[in-house]
């Protein structure tokens, strides 16, 4: 063999690809979710369609190589659209044995992966319950394992920088994530871009990260361990400017929004929990578009500041989550009874109590329908992913202003953390909003008063008058009021007027008929979901029918005021089938309203639906081996408001 030939290494052969499932998984302490961030960041600006599922611990450290500590990032990218984060990876990246403990289960055979063996230490693997290295036995016989020395390697590129040892190893998830890159043919200028932007203030740290990306993407490169790399091809969206979002971000965006085409100044008042927080650190950079954010000693606190904001004719917006909601519940109770707008955004997570903080959950629907003393309602939408949450938060404060009255916003820890690609709309295409600010006394008597419960005949909201306003001083409050002067009145067929006053206020709101995608038309099975249960559904749903299957699916966005033609589409098909992430709580709503024998599917793990996970059901519904009973998911009878 002459040199020349010695120099010649293979080139891995590459292989095309629709879609791909990636999870990175490793110790909390590991940067699973930076890695996946800016894995995400580099495949949405390659174009790929994509859906993400960050999954990670509520503790803030918990112990170091334990399964509780656990962090993981799955990405979901195709060359088409898709909907839901992927059932399986086909790539797991395992940074440690806990993070191979906890994942290896849902690799599928023939899966690839790629393990960080330098963390592969007898203590390490005991800590787990591991009684032998799963590198060096035949466990993992149905995989294609790459053991890759991380740590080792990321300390080699990183020699000459003078940084020690542990700083050095810290950078692994970049060496990591370079390495994905490269398998993948991402690009990378984002990614060096982006460290160099948030390491400004200590660049030696942003080059050495660098460095770590490069030295993983090299490995890639001359390393004949890997016989193949990747492709999948950009997808055919609808033209457009997309960038990539989360929830979270998607509904900042939409309360920014709200306040311009309202004219509203916008103040939320809010105090921090998961995983609702990022709302109210977004919000907090965008002063320049009129947004003031008030980080309150408590939920209680927060909630009083935005609703005096909107007493003082600015919209007025709270986040939280379930635990937050109960907290607020009297105050929300107020918000109804001084018919005043107030946006209030539940992103739900599980429970009860401090429950899962960073799980997601849809359990929040009875307490946001029914959660307050007396007779309160209040209208609910329900986004139905990370981009929706954007035209959610801008149709709730809509409602909100036209109607007074506060509403509510139900996401959930999957819709908040997850992201997608999301096509920006053009800001003259959203409708001007009038907030209508009363300007001059009506009272009908000719008196020259103001009546700050006169009703608007049409939308039977009140009046909206700025404090301060000459000649239209007004008193409101918790007590009720007299219709029309708004004077307290104890007077009991006064109470019940207003009662039921408040109660058709709702009911009227106009929403948008409920949408059927039946392509057959003759389907006898309908799926109907809400919320981050679309995406699952109609996932499994395209699967169902690939068999050749007909299978109905509908999206109730609006759950109160419930679809106007809610009643008839599912008195229209043999069975309706549920699937909730908690235990019925919107079947329970639809069998007491429209008297129909609907199904439920339930879940309350903590994590999604997977589509694979609905096709089974769905099937076993179509093809008649479903149990007439209907079960929760692990087989147990359901009774009461679970049936």
């Amino acid at each position: 063999m002459t040199s020349n030939d010695a120099a010649v290494t293979s080139v891995p052969e590459v292989v095309t690809k629709d879609r791909v499932v990636i999870r990175f998984a490793g110790d909390s302490g590991d940067g699973m979710q930076l890695t996946g961030d800016r894995f995400t960041s580099e495949t949405a600006t390659f174009g790929n369609d994509l859906s993400t599922l960050p999954n990670f611990p509520a503790e803030i450290r918990a112990p170091a190589g334990t399964l509780p500590g656990v962090s993981s990032f799955q990405l979901h990218f195709a060359n088409y659209d898709i909907l839901t984060p992927g059932d399986r990876p086909d790539v797991l990246v395992a940074m440690n044995p806990a993070a191979l403990k906890a994942n290896i289960a849902d690799l599928p055979h023939g899966g690839v992966l790629i393990v960080n063996t330098d963390e592969f230490t007898k203590r390490n693997l005991t800590k787990v319950g591991y009684a032998q290295n799963p590198l060096e036995d035949d466990s993992l016989a149905d995989f294609q394992v790459h053991p890759v020395a991380m740590a080792t390697l990321t300390r080699g590129a990183l020699e000459e920088t003078g940084l020690s040892k542990k700083d050095a190893e810290r950078a692994k998830n970049m060496f990591a994530l370079g390495l994905l890159s490269w398998m993948y043919h991402r690009p990378h200028e984002s990614t060096e871009r982006f460290l160099r932007e948030k390491f400004a203030r200590k660049p030696d740290i942003a080059e050495a990260n660098i460095l770590a990306f490069r030295a993983g993407h090299a490995y890639g490169e001359t390393t004949e361990a890997f016989a193949v790399t990747y492709e999948v091809a950009p997808a055919k969206l609808a033209p457009g400017t997309y960038r990539q979002i989360t929830g979270n971000t998607a509904m900042s965006y939409g309360i920014v929004a709200a306040g311009r085409v309202t004219g509203l100044p916008v103040f939320l008042g809010a105090y921090p929990i998961t995983p609702a927080s990022d709302i109210l650190h977004e919000l907090s950079k965008h002063k320049a578009f009129g947004v003031t954010t008030f980080q309150a000693e408590d939920e209680i606190a927060g909630v009083g500041a935005a609703l005096g904001a909107s007493f003082g004719g600015v919209l007025g917006v709270t986040a939280t989550s379930g635990p937050g909601i109960a907290l607020k519940a009297e105050t929300i109770g107020l918000a109804v009874a001084l018919e005043l707008p107030l946006l209030v955004i539940d992103v739900q997570r599980g429970g009860p109590s401090t429950g899962l903080p960073t799980k997601t959950e849809q359990a929040d629907l009875l307490q946001a329908m029914f959660g307050r003393n007396g007779e309160a309602p209040l209208p609910i939408i329900a986004p139905q992913s990370p981009g929706d949450c954007f035209h959610a938060a801008v149709e709730a404060a809509a409602m909100a202003v036209k109607y007074r009255t506060p509403v509510m916003v139900l996401s959930d820890g999957a819709l908040a953390n997850g992201s997608e690609p999301w096509k920006v709309p053009d800001a003259d295409t959203l409708q001007p909003i009038d907030p209508g600010f009363a300007t001059e006394p009506n009272a009908p008597d000719g008196s020259g008063e103001f009546w700050p419960y006169l009703r608007d005949p049409e939308t039977l909201a009140r009046p909206w008058a700025v404090p301060g306003t000459p000649g239209l001083e007004h008193r409101i409050g918790g007590l009720e009021k007299a219709d029309g002067r708004g004077s307290i009145s104890y007077d009991p067929d006064n109470h019940d007027r207003m009662m039921r006053l408040r109660q058709a206020k709702i009911d009227g709101i106009e929403v948008p008929d409920l949408q059927v995608d039946d392509p057959t038309g003759d389907a006898e099975l309908l799926v109907v979901g809400w919320g981050s249960t679309y995406g699952p559904i109609v996932a499994g749903a395209r699967r169902v029918r690939g068999l050749g299957h007909r299978v109905a699916t509908a999206q109730i966005r609006n759950l109160n005021p419930l679809p106007a033609n809610l009643g008839q589409v599912l008195r229209s098909y043999k069975t309706v089938l549920v699937p909730e992430m908690n235990l019925g709580q919107l079947v329970l709503l639809l069998r007491a309203r429209y008297l129909v024998d609907a199904k439920s599917y339930t879940k309350v793990s903590g994590l999604p639906f997977k589509a694979e996970e609905l096709q089974d059901v769905f099937l076993d519904y179509l093809t008649g081996t479903h149990p007439n009973t209907s079960t929760t998911t692990n087989g147990a009878p359901m009774t009461g408001a679970q049936a």
